[in-house]
């Protein structure tokens, strides 16, 4: 493999090394994500081919795959991360998943979605939209959804959610040129994701959110999308309060400044 490339969008290299990822001779990070039963392995074979190995993530029983493409002269490690139905961090799975898409910044995650139970498995996709914007959404096992009478308009469902969607179907490889042109953009940041945000909210939540995203900002910088690490600290979301104030987030503590009406959140 050749060097990485001087002009990469910066992944977390310090999270990813602490993971056990190497990006030496990479120049890009794509996080592999999606509900168990999507074909998420397949979509992840039909990339990677050979170039791949497993073993666990760090201090856990989950197991991790991980490989490589190349396309248009630049090359990619791809994550594979374990299949979940959400990323609420209620499972050692769904940890693992969210805090690789949090703190590894990857420049690209595709979400894998099966067409024939494509409601139940947007719930995963909305969440990861609320982390990061740099997101693809593979439409997998669309002739099985054909076949029960079920078809999908990928272009408005792309309008809709803001960012690509790309129908395969990847135990015959069909779509998967068009999956890696997607990646591509996305990666090189020539498709702008604008996925829509939750604005329902209670306005005295909405307060809160917007005092504690302002602490956030001035300690954390640098943190993807630091209004989705403010809903879960009010939601009480232990592993990342835990984030904040072990330095996962920075080597920084604000503990004493997580207040809203002289409360700690």
């Amino acid at each position: 493999m050749q060097s990485k490339c001087e002009n990469c969008p910066v992944y977390n290299e310090a999270h990813l090394k602490k993971l056990g990822i190497k990006m030496d001779n990479f120049d890009y990070v794509v996080a592999l994500a999606g509900n168990p039963n999507t074909g998420k392995s397949t979509v992840f074979n039909s990339l990677t081919g050979l170039k791949q190995h497993t073993g666990n993530w760090p201090g856990k029983t989950v197991t991790r795959a991980e490989g490589g493409f190349e396309y248009n002269n630049k090359f990619y490690k791809l994550v594979d991360l374990p299949g979940t139905y959400s990323l609420l961090s209620t499972s050692a799975d769904e940890e693992v998943a969210r805090n690789f898409i949090l703190f590894g910044k990857p420049n690209v995650t595709v979400v894998v979605v099966d067409a024939t139970r494509l409601e139940r498995n947007l719930n995963l996709v909305l969440q990861v939209l609320e982390i990061t914007d740099k997101t693809v959404v593979c439409l997998n096992l669309v002739d099985e959804a054909e076949r029960r009478g079920v078809h999908i308009d990928e272009k408005r469902l792309a309008k809709e959610l803001g960012v690509p969607v790309v129908a395969t179907i990847a135990r015959e490889k069909q779509g998967i040129n068009n999956l890696l042109a997607a990646i591509e953009e996305v990666a090189l940041g020539r498709y702008k994701g604008r996925p829509k945000k939750i604005k329902a909210l209670d306005p005295k939540i909405s307060k809160a959110l917007d005092k504690l995203i302002e602490v956030l900002k001035e300690e954390f910088p640098d943190t993807p999308n630091l209004r989705w690490v403010a809903m879960r600290l009010l939601e009480g979301d232990q592993s990342i309060i835990d984030a904040v104030n072990s330095g996962e987030l920075s080597s920084l503590t604000i503990k004493d400044k997580l207040t809203v009406n002289n409360e700690l959140i």
